[in-house]
C-alpha cells in the first residue's frame, strides 16, 4: 500500500508539473494572441484614421507636418513619406526597401490594403511591428504612412508580477499538495483497512470488519468485503456445526456397533438377547452407510461430479415403487400413508434419483411427525400442462416460519440439538434441493408449526400423442 501511495503521490506531483508547463504555454500563447494581435490592430486602425487626412494628389508638407505632430503625441511611431526610400531619415534602424515594399506588397498597397510586418530589430534587441498605410489617389499609390513599434518581450510584460506569479505556484503547489496528500489518504486508509481485515480473515478471526465511510466505489468495496467476511463467517460456523453433528452421529452408531460387538465376542447375554444384538448392529451399520453416501453425494453435487442419466419414465410407477418401500414402515409406527397418482405423467428424469429424493422426502416427513399422523403423496400436471406436480405432505410438528428460507442449505438444521431422534445431519434436503434442479424441477416447501409441511417438487412434462 506504501507503494500505491507513493505512485498516487508521484502521479499528482507530475499533474502538478504538467498544470505549471501548460501555464506558461498559455502565457506564450496568450502574449502572442493578446499582446501582440492587440498591437497589430491598434496600429492599423490608427493609420488608417489618419489617412482620412489625407486629400488625394501629392502628399503636401502640411500633411507631412500634421503626422510628425501627431508621432510626438502618441505611443507610436508614425511618419508620411512621399517615397520609402525618405524613412531612412526618420526612424533609427536600417530598412531593406526592397524587403518592405516588394511587388507583392505594393500590389496589396495598391487594393487600399495595409501591410503588416513583425521582425527582430537589432537597434532594439526585440521584435517590431510595422505597418504601411497606403496614401492613394484613385489608382496612384502617392506615399504611405509608416508606424511601427517595439514589442515588450514576455519578461518585461511580467516582470513586474514576477513575485506575485512565483507566490502564487507556490501556494497553489502547496494547496495541491494538501489536497493531494487527503485524497490519497481518502484512498488508501481504506485499502489498508481492508488488508488488516485480511490478513486478521487468513488467521482465522472471521469476525474482521472494515468501517463503511463513503458511498463510493471504496465504500461499495468496503461492503462487498464485509459480505464476503460475514459469508465466510456462517459458512465456518455451519462447517463446524456440521462437523460436530456429524461426529456425533457418527460416535452413536460406533458405540453401539462395538459395546454389542465386545458383548458377543464375550458370550454375554441369552440367545434372543444376542440376537437383539447382531439387529442392533445392523441397524447401526446401516445408519453409518447412509451418512456415508449422503456425504459422497453431497461432496459429487458441489463439485460438479455428480451425474444423472435422463430418460423417460412414468414417474407414477417410479413413485408407488418409492412409497411402497417405506409404507410398511411407515404404518408400524401409527403414520397412515396416502397416494393418489395421475398414472399418465410420463417425464424426463433419473429413476434411482427420483429414488433418493422420494425417500429423503418421506424420511424426513416420518422424523418429525408427533405420533401419528398422515403422510399424503400426490402426483398430478399443472393447469398449464406442461409440468408434473408430486407433492409429499404430512402432519408433523412443522417448520418455523423464519427457518423455511434455509432448509435447503447443506448442514442446515432447525433443531440445533444434536439427538438421534429428532434431527439428522442436514445433508437431506439440501441433496433433494440440488437433485431437482439437475432435472431441471423446482422445489417449493411450505409449513406451519403443529400443522404440517408439504414439499412440491415441479418436473419439465413430456406430453403424449395421446396427451
Amino acid at each position: 500500500m506504501r507503494k500505491l501511495a507513493g505512485k498516487l503521490l508521484l502521479l499528482l506531483l507530475g499533474m502538478l508539473l504538467v498544470t505549471i508547463l501548460v501555464s506558461f504555454t498559455l502565457t506564450g500563447f496568450l502574449y502572442e494572441r493578446l499582446y501582440v494581435n492587440s498591437i497589430k490592430e491598434e496600429l492599423v486602425q490608427y493609420g488608417e484614421n489618419v489617412s482620412l487626412d489625407y486629400d488625394g494628389g501629392d502628399v503636401s508638407d502640411i500633411f507631412v507636418w500634421n503626422v510628425e505632430y501627431l508621432n510626438e503625441k502618441t505611443r507610436f511611431e508614425i511618419f508620411a513619406v512621399r517615397n520609402p526610400r525618405e524613412l531612412s531619415a526618420c526612424v533609427p534602424f536600417e530598412i531593406d526597401y526592397n524587403a518592405l515594399i516588394g511587388s507583392k506588397e505594393r500590389a496589396q498597397l495598391l487594393d487600399g490594403q495595409s501591410v503588416i510586418d513583425v521582425g527582430y530589430e537589432e537597434r532594439f534587441k526585440r521584435d517590431l511591428v510595422s505597418v504601411v498605410v497606403p496614401l492613394l489617389d484613385e489608382d496612384r499609390l502617392e506615399g504611405i504612412l509608416y508606424l511601427y513599434y517595439p514589442l515588450e518581450n514576455i519578461q518585461e510584460l511580467t516582470e513586474n508580477y514576477a513575485l506575485l506569479w512565483v507566490l502564487c505556484i507556490f501556494l497553489f503547489s502547496m494547496i495541491i499538495s494538501v489536497i493531494g496528500a487527503k485524497g490519497v489518504s481518502y484512498v488508501i486508509n481504506p485499502l489498508l483497512e481492508m488488508k488488516d481485515a485480511a490478513k486478521n480473515i487468513s488467521r482465522g478471526d472471521l469476525t474482521s470488519r472494515v468501517n463503511v465511510s463513503s458511498r463510493d466505489e471504496i465504500g461499495e468495496l468496503a461492503e462487498t468485503f464485509n459480505k464476503m467476511a460475514e459469508s465466510l463467517e456462517k459458512e465456518d460456523e455451519r462447517n463446524k456445526e456440521f462437523l460436530a453433528t456429524v461426529s456425533h452421529e457418527l460416535r452413536t452408531p460406533i458405540t453401539y456397533i462395538k459395546g454389542y460387538n465386545e458383548a458377543l465376542q464375550m458370550n454375554l447375554g441369552t440367545e434372543i438377547e444376542r440376537a437383539q444384538y447382531f439387529q442392533l448392529i445392523s441397524r447401526e451399520t446401516s445408519r453409518l452407510d447412509k451418512m456415508v453416501n449422503e456425504l459422497l453425494d453431497m461432496m459429487k453435487l458441489e463439485t460438479g461430479n455428480f451425474h444423472i442419466e435422463l430418460e423417460p419414465i412414468a414417474l407414477a410407477e417410479t413413485v408407488r415403487q418409492a412409497v411402497d418401500s417405506f409404507k410398511s414402515f411407515a404404518e408400524s409406527h401409527g403414520i397412515d400413508v396416502l397416494i393418489e397418482l395421475n398414472e399418465d405423467i410420463i417425464v424426463q428424469g433419473d429413476e434411482g434419483r427420483i429414488h433418493q429424493i422420494l425417500h429423503n422426502l418421506l424420511r424426513n416427513s416420518l422424523q418429525y411427525m408427533n405420533g401419528s399422523g398422515t403422510i399424503q403423496i400426490t402426483l398430478d400436471d399443472s393447469l398449464s400442462r406442461e409440468e408434473a406436480v408430486l407433492t409429499v405432505s404430512d402432519t408433523g410438528i412443522g417448520i418455523p416460519e423464519e427457518h423455511l428460507p434455509f432448509v435447503t442449505e447443506r448442514f442446515y438444521r432447525v433443531n440445533k440439538a444434536r439427538t438421534r431422534s429428532d434431527g439428522g445431519s442436514g445433508l437431506g434436503l439440501a441433496i433433494v434441493s440440488q437433485l431437482v434442479e439437475l432435472h431441471n424441477g423446482r422445489l417449493t416447501i411450505t409449513s406451519k408449526v403443529n400443522e404440517g409441511t408439504t414439499v412440491e417438487i415441479r418436473l419439465p412434462l413430456i406430453v403424449t400423442e395421446d396427451g
